[in-house]
């Protein structure tokens, strides 16, 4: 959902801030006050195009940014997680259009390129009407709304696993048999390998071992010399420590017959000194231990450079040059039992391609017979909305082979006249009718997508009177499940409105600029009797507007 949006410096709006609500939020104004200049600066946010026309004059640049909620929205913050993204409850998408052409993009604080956005707002906005991101010109989108109203998520999931499954069997039996044509050379390539492999011998972690001994190889010489050192000093040298604090505890054995404190003292250095001469003994061990051998160092160095020379080769760990050893077994084994394989993989793919067949049949079962009732639906939605003599239909095409969606191709078609031969969609709807057709299908197919924010602009484009009446109450019920945002000029259509926000243009300084202001009880009664009468608002008009609001909000909150 759309929370806040701030625009500076976008084309006549100096500076705005708007909390946009969750249900129906409707946005009206005299025309060339600037509303469109709104879409234009979220459809730019969302990834569309930018020119530097937009920036205000006599600024240096144009900055949108939003805030979205998508705590309800987990593919959304997947999607996030995916792009390496901060993820949170919470999303901030900022734009910045630059005279000078550095435009930025700004996702949760982190700089992000233009090709990432446009995979985010998909998931954010759909705006319906003359811009970029409308759903309905997505072909690919057809077929997933159908699946929505089919209510056949189950066979849909049911019938992607069983493709998944049969295209990796398919993809096993494409490598035997590419393996089969070069079969004898891989054979060798692979013998050859797995014989370099296994005579190392190796063992799990004997690599850091080995790094481990050579360093105590390479520091013998010190490590002697600092152990025969200690055992010298602590033990076994002429004045040495152990030496030293034997005569001290003596005297204090001598000395505690005088003074009885001193004999806590003689018993500390007493142990002090059992503690020094275990340390000089195992100083004196671990010098024994020490080998100097030459012989062991280059053998340390011989093997791990054989290590070195099969990680460069085949793989960076011992570890992984032990499982891709077990590969190889397996690979050699599948060679070496070809046509074996070969049969076993075939009844494998058989089988999956028979799962896959009837998973397609239930799925496609239920498309077709959804497909008529959803024209249907559609239709009558489209009647109400003063496109009476409108054909919806949903056409499904067999494919040539199971594709991962499905055995058939899904689009919309429209004859928006009587008589027409009906049209793809995507290709002849205009944004008025692609804005209808849209609010059609979304009161038809609530839970279509995963978007929770729909924008509409012309949707009132060319009708009025019980029609647009049908239309804002459409567009309300719509909003108990969404956020919607609705530019309009019919008074019709704002009645039915949860938030009302008036865009003016403002002149000070001899600038022009252009506001958006929250209307409440009286201010809103006057926006919808302008709307109603004109410039000219009178006490007629005034009564007029309440007498609209009051039924807006008997028929649709």
């Amino acid at each position: 959902m759309l929370c806040d949006l701030i625009i500076k410096n976008f084309a006549i709006v100096e500076q705005l801030h708007v909390n946009f609500s969750p249900g129906f939020n409707v946005l009206t104004g005299e025309t060339g006050a600037g509303k469109s200049i709104i879409i234009d600066a979220v459809n730019l946010l969302l990834g569309g195009r930018a020119r530097g026309e937009v920036i205000r004059t006599g600024t240096e640049e144009a900055t949108v940014e939003a805030v979205f909620d998508i705590g309800s929205s987990p593919v959304l913050q997947q999607r996030l997680v995916e792009m390496g993204l901060d993820n949170g409850p919470e999303l901030l998408v900022r734009r910045i259009v630059a005279r000078n052409g550095k435009n930025r993009i700004f996702v949760n604080g982190s700089a992000t390129p233009l090709t990432q956005l446009r995979e985010l707002t998909p998931l954010l906005v759909n705006i319906y009407g003359q811009h970029e991101h409308q759903g309905l010109q997505r072909v690919e989108t057809h077929l997933p709304l159908l699946d929505s109203y089919a209510g056949c998520r189950g066979e849909s999931v049911a019938y992607r696993q069983a493709y998944e499954g049969r295209r990796e069997i398919a993809d096993k039996l494409q490598r035997l048999e590419l393996a089969e044509r070069e079969r004898q050379q891989r054979l060798d390539m692979l013998s050859f390998q797995r014989q370099e492999i296994a005579s190392a011998e190796l063992q799990p972690g004997e690599d850091e071992l080995l790094e481990q001994e050579r360093l105590l190889l390479q520091h013998a010489g010190r490590l002697a010399e600092a152990s025969n050192g200690g055992y010298r000093t602590l033990y076994a040298g002429n004045g040495a420590v152990c030496e030293e604090l034997s005569s001290v505890s003596a005297s204090l054995d001598q000395l505690q017959q005088i003074d009885p404190q001193l004999a806590e003292l003689g018993e500390s250095l007493k142990a002090a000194l059992y503690t020094v001469e275990d340390v000089a003994m195992q100083l004196r061990d671990y010098a024994q231990k020490i080998s100097f051998e030459p012989q062991r160092q280059q053998q340390v160095e011989d093997r791990l450079a054989q290590i070195k020379s099969l990680k460069r080769k085949y793989a960076p760990t011992v570890a992984e040059l032990l499982g891709y050893l077990t590969r190889l077994d397996d690979e050699l084994g599948d060679l070496r039992d070809i046509d074996g394989r070969r049969h076993e993989l075939q009844q494998q793919l058989v089988e999956a391609e028979a799962v896959l067949a009837e998973k397609g049949r239930l799925l496609s079962e239920k498309r077709i017979a959804a497909a008529t009732r959803l024209s249907q639906v559609v239709e009558n939605e489209l009647a109400d909305l003063s496109m009476t003599n409108t054909r919806f239909e949903v056409r499904l095409a067999p494919l040539e082979k199971p594709a991962a969606d499905g055995l058939e191709a899904g689009e919309f078609y429209l004859a928006a006249n009587a008589g027409e031969a009906a049209q793809p969609l995507a290709r002849i709807a205009s944004g008025g009718e692609l804005s209808r057709i849209m609010l059609a299908l979304r009161r038809s197919i609530p839970e279509g997508d995963t978007v929770r924010t729909l924008i509409f602009d012309e949707v009132d484009a060319g009708i009025g009177g019980e029609a647009a009446t049908a239309v804002g109450e459409k567009i309300c019920r719509l909003g108990e499940d969404l956020q919607v945002l609705c530019v309009t000029h019919l008074p019709q259509v704002a009645a039915f409105g949860h938030h009302h926000f008036r865009v003016a243009k403002q002149e000070s300084a001899g600038r022009t600029r252009t506001e958006l202001t929250p209307l409440l009880g009286e201010m809103r009664v006057h926006e919808m009797a302008r709307m109603l009468g004109g410039a000219q608002v009178t006490e007629r008009s005034l009564d007029h507007a309440r007498e609209l609001l009051d039924r807006s909000i008997a028929r649709g909150h």
